[in-house]
């Protein structure tokens, strides 16, 4: 025994000075970056007040003026205790009118008047509190990921080294009888296993002693707290062991348990922070597909560089092989193929030459391109695809505000049941005491709690994104679930967007072509699929008579839109003549009822009955089989539409459904979304028009396709981006298995503190192992939700739907 303790003593000498030297220069390395962590540069801060700058990662409230939505990252968090601290600590500003932080996501939006405050001020309340507010949109937020990920290797690197290096110098210790070890060895020992503690004190330790220490001085509690203090606690209690081996804690050390524990806790956080990267990916890359910059075309034909909030509508700027687009335009030059995948959920390249428009975000794959600006900034379909989803990453579901709104009670009752459990051990072993007390801190640590609802969520939400859906609330996902009746709208849902015009019939004076253009004139100012079939048509026709410069010469003004039933408004025709028109449906229009079974659009002035168009409608080669797929899950399927019964009728018989109802005004299809919730259902409504709005609002979920107009998608809680109907059927599989894998994580997190609390009050847990489970729960947590990380399956390669629900 003496001669292995000898060649001990050797091997610890020659590895301390590795690892002092090693030491040294990490601490030091940690510091400057602690430094540089510490706190934003007061410049940069400055710089985010000039209001030029708040739209970078900012939008206005509309119906507020002065008031501002800002998206924004926060580091330093680690758990939904810091989600609140966080939010209380904003609330306090004055100018600060709503917070909503994500414990999962880092993410968080701050509604701010500009009157009272400006970014830096409610930055800086956040920093004061120890963690750092970076815009959402920041270029370096990947870099600063990174760095933060070096940092957590290191750490882990060197308590691993240190673990390995304790748990050899503490065998001994286990394997020998009584008396076989001298004193002085058992000293040698444990003077060794101390110094090689102090790196993971004083560096591996550092994430989790600096939170506790933000806690203790603002007075707040975070899920670092109990394990900082358990450290702390066994680092302690061994140091006195060693220092006074005749002490009350001379009889044992536990730098092995704590070194081991460290390591394990460790090992968890890094590979939490790997899996919360992956699974915020999906969000990452869209919010973060804009260029910083743009080359622009100037008045004498020569390019310039030019910073993208410069970008005005009319400007044409030259989009290279694999840039990004920075706003919605028309491709004046070049042709090429472009990525729309994370916008549209197209996910092959599609084709774009002279002439095709191009939406910001997407990707220039092949040719060189130059494009005039149409949209920017927050007009753009991007901007409102960034403000769907990161609405979408700050939400939280009902389950998570109920494990937020219990964290801090919770871990208040740890720290109690800790302290009495130290008090009720003391009198029989302090020594003991303190390590079953310390065990009871870490093993009690709700992070497995804290992470079983958010992270499956998101985890969907970036699956449901990469594969074009975007999730506007997380809430959804968990009332999806449950859902078994579906309501779908029939035009532009059901059907194909665009419309044919068959046939036209008119009053007596009045020529085809002339009522065409007339209606055309007036329905290009409306969204509705009618509409734009109508001014289609009309220019279609005219181009090929040459009348256009005519039609475009025809102003409709003072147009108004009465939800399911049409347009009214004047129009200005040559020779200074006025007509006020109305189009929209027979009742509206006081027209005559012709035999057919099309789609029937009336057109009249103050004269009467002017014309009606028969349009025809081509129902989604989809729509059936997704029929199909949701009748085969169960679901109760119903149509409700604006248009003729007939018309309606005819697409139901199409398509497999029913019970379908048209000639619906936007309030028959809210009181028949009342009822049949009445009757105890929970109803899912899909559309996309304007009169969609009530009904979408109104819905436990609802749908909106990917072309549907901004109200329709304000209401909405899932946006079809691609415009297909396919991703229905998958997002409610996915939501079903959403639910089911929170549903075992809770249980999960319910059951390990279930069994293990007991056993570390009974002092049968020793700290090593419960810091095992802590960071085994927590990983079990975060790799069950990654099984929803993974994207959708094509219609092709998608098996039959889950019959079964939970």
């Amino acid at each position: 025994m003496q001669v292995k303790l000898c060649a001990l003593a050797v091997a610890y000498l020659q590895n301390m000075t590795q690892v002092n030297v090693l030491s040294e220069d990490l601490l030091a390395l940690d510091a400057g970056q602690g430094q540089a962590r510490s706190g934003q540069d007061p410049e940069r801060l400055r710089l985010l007040d000039d209001p030029e700058e708040w739209t970078a990662f900012s939008l206005p409230e509309k119906d507020a003026p002065g008031r501002w939505r800002s998206s924004v990252v926060f580091e330093g968090m680690h758990c939904a205790a810091c989600a609140i601290t966080l939010e209380d600590a904003l609330r306090s500003v004055p100018g600060v009118s709503e917070v909503q932080i994500s414990g999962a996501s880092h993410r968080g939006q701050i509604v701010w008047s500009s009157d009272q405050t400006r970014p830096s001020e409610w930055m800086h309340s956040v920093e004061r509190l120890g963690y750092r507010a970076l815009p959402a949109n920041d270029a370096h937020a990947h870099q600063r990921r990174r760095d933060e990920a070096r940092r957590m290797v290191w750490r882990w690197s060197v308590a691993a080294l240190c673990m390995m290096q304790v748990m050899m110098y503490a065998t001994p210790t286990y394997l020998s009888e009584q008396g076989e070890i001298s004193a002085e060895s058992m000293g040698l020992l444990r003077w060794a296993s101390w110094v090689l503690s102090l790196p993971v004190m004083f560096f591996s330790c550092t994430p989790f002693l600096s939170t506790a220490w933000r806690d203790l001085r603002e007075r707040q509690i975070s899920m670092d707290l109990p394990v900082a203090l358990g450290m702390v606690v066994t680092f302690v209690v061994s140091t006195l062991g060693t220092f006074e081996p005749d002490g009350p804690f001379g009889a044992e050390v536990f730098f092995d348990s704590f070194t081991m524990f460290v390591f394990f806790l460790l090992t968890g956080r890094w590979l939490e922070l790997r899996l919360r990267d992956r699974t915020a990916g999906a969000l990452e890359a869209v919010l973060n597909r804009l260029p910083d910059s743009v080359r622009k075309r100037q008045a004498d034909g020569s390019w310039a560089l030019q910073s993208i909030r410069r970008l005005a509508v009319g400007d044409v700027i030259e989009v290279l092989p694999g840039e990004a687009f920075a706003g919605d335009g028309q491709i004046v030059s070049g042709q090429t193929q472009v990525d729309e995948a994370l916008l549209t959920g197209e996910s092959l390249p599609l084709k774009r030459q002279v002439g095709d428009r191009v939406i910001a975000g997407s990707h220039n794959l092949s040719g060189t391109l130059q494009v005039q600006i149409e949209q920017v900034g927050a007009a753009t379909r991007y901007a409102q695809i960034v403000a769907l989803m990161e609405s979408a990453s700050v939400s939280k579901p009902a389950m998570a505000q109920l494990v937020d709104r219990w964290a801090k009670p919770f871990l208040l009752a740890v720290l109690l049941a800790s302290l009495a459990s130290a008090v009720y051990w003391w009198p029989t072993d302090p020594a003991h005491a303190v390590m079953v007390a310390v065990a009871v801190l870490i093993v009690t640590c709700p992070c497995a709690l804290s992470l079983a609802t958010p992270a499956a969520m998101l985890a969907t939400a970036g699956a449901l994104a990469r594969s074009g859906v975007l999730v506007r609330r997380l809430s959804a996902l968990q009332n999806l679930a449950t859902i078994d009746t579906v309501i779908f709208d029939k035009t532009g849902t059901l059907t194909r967007d665009a419309l044919q015009v068959l046939h036209i019939h008119t009053r007596n004076g009045v020529a085809a072509d002339q009522a065409l253009a007339w209606a055309g004139s007036l329905a290009r100012h409306s969204l509705h699929p009618v509409s734009r079939a109508l001014w289609s048509e009309a220019r279609r026709q005219a181009e090929a008579a040459g009348t256009l410069p005519t039609l475009e010469n025809l102003h409709a003004h003072d147009v108004s839109e009465h939800s399911g039933q049409g347009v009214q408004g004047m129009l200005s025709m040559q020779a200074g003549q006025r007509r006020s028109l109305r189009l929209g449906s027979a009742r509206f229009c006081q027209a005559p009822a012709f035999s057919g079974h099309h789609l029937q659009v009336s057109l009249a002035d103050d004269a009467g009955w002017l014309a009606t168009f028969e349009l025809a409608e081509e129902v989604r080669p989809e729509a059936a089989a997704v029929v199909t797929q949701l009748q085969q899950m169960g679901m109760a399927l119903k149509i409700l539409s604006g248009d003729g019964p007939v018309a309606v009728s005819q697409v139901a018989q199409a398509v497999g459904v029913m019970d379908a109802q048209g000639a619906c005004s936007p309030q028959d299809k809210l009181q028949a979304l009342k009822a049949c919730q009445a009757q105890g259902h929970r109803v899912a409504m899909v559309g996309d028009g304007l009169n969609d709005g009530p009904v979408l609002a109104g819905a436990d979920v609802s749908f909106a396709l990917g072309q549907a107009v901004p109200l329709a998608q304000s209401k909405a809680d899932f946006v079809l981006m691609g415009g297909q109907l396919q991703p229905l059927v998958s997002t409610l599989v996915r939501s079903r298995q959403t639910l089911r894998i929170v549903k075992q994580n809770l249980w999960w997190a319910a059951l390990y503190n279930a069994s293990c609390v007991p056993l570390a009050l009974l002092g049968w847990l020793p700290a090593w192992a419960a810091g095992l489970g802590m960071a085994l729960s927590s990983l079990w947590v975060v790799l069950n939700a990654l099984r929803l990380a993974q994207p959708l399956p094509s219609p092709q390669d998608r098996p039959a739907p889950n019959m079964q629900t939970d």
